[in-house]
């Protein structure tokens, strides 16, 4: 029995090693032979990561014209720990960088890690990058990683289009897909639409020798991905007419945006003084954005959205259109002008007394559309001033004013048109009536607009009472079509009312303060503006859209400083209707007046 008990138990023993070694010898096959983890654990140290960097999104205009390309750039990379042994100075030279450079930056990268690779030297041009590239076997520690730079064949839509710069530690810690040494869309169009624009990085994992050398792909590409190139964008811009703008504001202050009244789509966006685009684009970046952020003219504001001003006269019609609406004014209501001596506004027109609307607005008459206001903010229908100059307020930013438009650019302001609550906060509750704030007649005091918003009523009038939010892309990836997904914004005005103001606006363009710039075979409805501004001399505006019946263009030019309406904006958007309709300017000697006219 004894022998029989101890026979058991030793085939037991047996038993319980063969299963062991077979789970051993199992597991062993499995990780030598079917799973490469661990291999590639093992190999990190001859193995090299390389993140393939995609292309960022073409960017053309509404004609498919290219406003932006890349340009292909390297940046060397640094695995500090294989770092032995090289000759300092020759790699200095080869960079052009100083031995204490080369000190700090193995440095930086030290603090980084030993053990992953890090930025030693960004964008490396394609000159440079030829002959180092002989010489890397001599450097161990140190590979060239290929990615693009942004490029622009014309120096032109710097606020529009905007600006690519490095990703700070912010954004990393808000955003995964971005390391350190990525790049990001930093203003304009490349911000807005960065998600599109930048694709999708890939990787390739490259095989190096003792040398510093590749040679050749790692399991022949298996677990290499592709990177994505971005999207390509097609703008709602008419490059030609952008360009145009920019050669007639050179030399001035201010704004252009004109719009395509049916659809929204912006035609040009402008901002003045602008810069080329190129020189926010490499290792030059960091300097010359330094010496346009001190240049006293502010090239680097966009204007367009950001600028606010008084819209002054071009403000008129708006007070009008409420005061049809709120049952105060119609075309049968005349007011007394005393000229100069008229009271409590004056008017600095002389004309006749007493006029209606269309001429008030022809007249751009002061106090016509001081009794106005007062009339409305008067009115009986409601129980005091307050709720009235609510309706007031409610109706004029149903057109676009005091809020955000909703564009798809950022950084747009709001403007302000001012609450009730701020006049109660200001002077008190019941202690402010029309007289306290009559400046809000004829678009001064607190009302704040930006070019963009002045546009936009522009494109209101033309299409008598709604506005297609305004937007600068028209399509991305391979539709160069698109579909508008943009909303359409109904005013609460009666369409019947915008008539009526628009024929005050035919009348500024033919009898009125704009006859003089009057396009050939071309009806323009208009208003000049004149904004009182604290800070130094009058802003000149000018808002319009042509032709009067189905227009394709709406426009508002502001020029900082520079007096009247009639005298800059006016000619300025004149000319820009004329070549963006007949594609040539036959007015000659008005197109240089602006060309070579500097006022700073």
């Amino acid at each position: 029995m004894a022998n029989k008990s101890l026979a058991s138990r030793k085939q037991t023993v047996i038993a319980i090693f063969l299963a062991t070694g077979i789970i051993f010898l199992g597991r062993l096959f499995y990780l030598q032979i079917i799973d490469d983890s661990y291999e590639l654990s093992a190999n990190n140290n001859v193995l090299r990561y390389v993140t393939q960097y995609p292309a960022r999104g073409l960017i053309y205009d509404r004609n498919g014209k290219l406003l932006v390309y890349n340009e292909a750039v390297y940046d060397l990379m640094v695995l500090p720990r294989q770092v032995k042994d090289i000759d300092t100075l020759e790699f200095c030279r080869l960079l052009e960088i100083t031995p204490e450079g080369f000190v700090q930056r193995m440095k930086k990268a030290r603090d980084y890690s030993r053990f992953k690779p890090s930025l030693f030297e960004k964008q490396i041009s394609k000159e440079t990058y030829g002959y180092l590239e002989e010489k890397m076997y001599r450097f161990p520690g140190f590979f060239v990683q290929p990615r693009t730079l942004r490029k622009y064949p014309e120096p032109m839509g710097a606020h529009l289009l905007g600006y690519v710069g490095e990703v700070n530690q912010s954004i990393i810690d808000k955003d995964p897909y971005y390391k350190s040494g990525d790049y990001i869309g930093i203003s304009g169009i490349e911000k807005s639409y960065e998600e599109d624009l930048r694709g999708k990085k890939g990787i390739k994992i490259r095989m190096v020798d003792v040398h510093n050398r590749e040679v050749g792909s790692f399991q022949n590409g298996l677990y290499d991905t592709l990177a994505v190139m971005g999207k390509d964008l097609y703008l709602t811009i008419d490059a030609e007419l952008q360009q145009y703008g920019e050669l007639l504001m050179q030399g001035k202050m201010g704004s252009v945006v004109a719009i395509e009244p049916s659809s929204g789509e912006i035609l040009a966006f402008l901002s003045s003084p602008t810069y080329d685009p190129n020189l926010l684009v490499g290792r030059v970046r960091g300097k010359n954005f330094s010496e346009l952020s001190k240049d006293p003219v502010k090239p680097l504001l966009n204007r367009a959205m950001m600028g606010q001003y008084p819209p002054g006269s071009t403000f008129k019609m708006v007070n009008d259109l409420v005061g049809m609406q709120e049952g105060v004014l119609n075309t049968h209501t005349h007011y007394t002008c005393q000229g100069p001596g008229s009271s409590p506004i004056r008017c600095t027109h002389h004309h006749q007394s007493p006029l209606d609307v269309y001429v008030a607005i022809q007249q751009s008459c002061n106090p016509f559309h001081w009794q106005v206001y007062r009339s409305i903010l008067n009115n009986p229908r409601r129980k005091n001033v307050k709720e009235n100059y609510t309706a007031w307020r409610n109706h004029i930013m149903s057109m676009g004013f005091g809020h955000k438009l909703g564009t798809d650019m950022q950084f747009e302001l709001s403007g302000n048109i001012p609450s009730a609550e701020k006049f109660d906060a200001i002077y008190g509750k019941g202690r402010w009536n029309a007289m306290t704030v009559r400046s809000l007649s004829i678009g001064q005091g607190e009302i704040l607009v930006t070019p963009l918003q002045l546009a936009n009523s522009a494109a209101v009038m033309a299409n008598r009472g709604y506005y297609i939010v305004p937007h600068v892309v028209k399509s991305m990836g391979t539709d160069k079509h698109g579909e508008n997904k943009f909303s359409k914004v109904t005013s609460t005005i009666d369409p019947a009312y915008f008539e009526i103001a628009v024929e005050g606006m035919r009348q500024v363009a033919t009898m009125g303060t704009a006859k003089w710039y009057q396009i050939e075979d071309i009806t323009m409805c208009g208003k000049t503006g004149t904004a009182e501004n604290p800070h130094g001399e009058d802003h000149s505006l000018f808002m319009a859209f042509a032709p009067a019946d189905n227009p394709v263009i709406a426009i508002a030019v502001i020029v900082e400083n520079s007096g009247f309406g009639s005298t800059w904006a006016l000619p300025v958007a004149s000319l820009m209707i004329e070549k963006y309709i007949k594609r040539e300017v036959a007015r000659k000697d008005i197109e240089e007046r602006m060309i070579n006219g500097k006022l700073y």
